[in-house]
């Protein structure tokens, strides 16, 4: 079994920061992507930022770039998201995600959710 931990959500003001982290644990031979997505209410969930294991290659949402930073501790199977210059759109519900491979293949896990929002 694999588990996703979220931790690091809140309520922040407007310009302010916060930074999430989510530790991935159990049945885990590699990890090759990690990312996070949001859901605001009554909106589609979203991807927000991505890294892939291999290359550093990171991706990120057009809304969010210049603000948000990801950052992967392959040893720890940790995944961060530095939230600067937070606005109030930015308010959603944050979700890990992780594609991992092991005896079972490569399947996506999610996290359970970590609340942010932001104040205006």
């Amino acid at each position: 079994q694999v588990q996703l931990v979220e931790s690091g959500g809140g309520l922040v003001q407007a310009g302010g920061s916060l930074r999430l982290s989510c530790a991935a644990s159990g049945s885990i031979f590699s990890i090759n992507v990690m990312g996070w997505y949001r859901q605001a209410p009554g909106k589609q969930r979203e991807l927000v930022a991505a890294a892939i294991s291999s290359g550093g290659i990171t991706q990120y949402a057009d809304s969010v770039k210049g603000r948000f930073t990801i950052s992967r501790d392959n040893a720890k199977n940790t995944v961060y998201l530095q939230m600067n210059s937070l606005k109030p759109e930015d308010t959603a519900v944050y979700y890990c995600n992780a594609r991992i491979t092991n005896w079972r293949g490569s399947l996506d896990y999610w996290g359970q959710g970590t609340q942010v929002t932001v104040s205006s």
